[in-house]
């Protein structure tokens, strides 16, 4: 069970670099489902949110015994398909065997500690688990996970592609004389995404994020596009994982002067990056700040 280590000891800052092909790696619902834009640079942009529901869906792939379709234990996941959270705060209190006469609100710290222990994500990212604030045995507080990650933004502008579709077969009986039913499509044709990523030593004392599980997200950023294809997303890849690792706790440097070491520049302006070919991507570890390391997992 994951605990049998003790917590990280070590800040750590990440850049890391993805990119699609002929696909729609984020979706904005609010506009029609199109790749989101930022509509004063033209730069993509995908949200910490999807990032963090592909980790999520490799963990469940990555922990789940395939003959007991169970998770290992310290492995469950607190926000998946159809999971409903109360009842995942039930759980707790229901293990630690807390009844009404316990006082469910005095026994509230215990019941966060169970879910740290027991639900990866929560140990990784935090939650809000206090949405049943009026019934005591489904409030276990909240916790501010030692993983976060910023908004990727493409490091070009990118066109999104509206594509027409059809499909030969109808929906409704009614429908038959039409033959076939019409649809859209939107792509960005080729973007390279940059993300950042921040871990720190202190939140991960509180939730007890070990070494294992910080091994376990540097496999789920190398390997979730592998197991998330769909035809929406087109071909999507993680590229580089640049981790800069602090001697200590505190840190021993800002996270921008670190993340500002990595240079991504487009080999050829006079023509539409189509190939992640089309970029050089350096890493200046020369004079790096003391107490700082730097490695390239990609």
């Amino acid at each position: 069970m994951s605990g049998t280590t003790q917590p990280i000891q070590n800040r750590y800052d990440f850049v890391y670099l993805f990119d699609v092909k002929n696909g729609n790696p984020n979706g904005d619902p609010d506009a029609g489902n199109a790749p989101r834009i930022d509509p004063e640079t033209g730069h993509g942009l995908i949200t910490d949110v999807c990032l963090k529901r592909k980790i999520r869906n490799f963990i469940c792939l990555a922990k789940n015994d395939p003959k007991t379709e169970q998770p290992a234990p310290g492995y469950d996941i607190y926000v998946k398909e159809k999971a409903v959270l109360n009842q995942q705060h039930e759980r707790a209190y229901e293990a630690l065997e807390i009844t009404e006469d316990d006082e469910a609100k005095n026994r509230q710290d215990d019941a966060r500690k169970w879910m740290c222990q027991t639900f990866f994500d929560i140990r990784m990212f935090g939650a809000v688990m206090s949405t049943g604030k009026n019934e005591p045995r489904k409030n276990c507080g909240q916790v501010r996970g030692p993983v976060q990650f910023a908004f990727a933004r493409s490091v070009d502008p990118i066109v999104a592609l509206e594509q027409s579709i059809t499909r030969m077969a109808v929906t409704n009986e009614r429908d038959l004389a039409k033959e076939k039913t019409m649809g859209r499509k939107e792509i960005v044709p080729y973007a390279l995404y940059e993300a950042h990523g921040f871990i720190s030593p202190y939140l991960a004392a509180d939730t007890g994020f070990n070494a294992d599980d910080l091994a376990l997200l540097w496999q789920a950023l190398t390997m979730m596009f592998e197991h998330d294809r769909s035809a929406a997303r087109g071909e999507m890849a993680a590229r580089k994982l640049i981790v800069f690792e602090h001697e200590s706790m505190l840190g021993n440097a800002p996270a921008h002067t670190l993340f500002d070491r990595v240079k991504v520049v487009r080999q050829d302006e006079s023509r539409p990056p189509r190939d992640f070919s089309d970029y050089d991507v350096a890493v200046d570890s020369a004079d790096l700040p003391s107490g700082i390391s730097v490695q390239e997992m990609l």
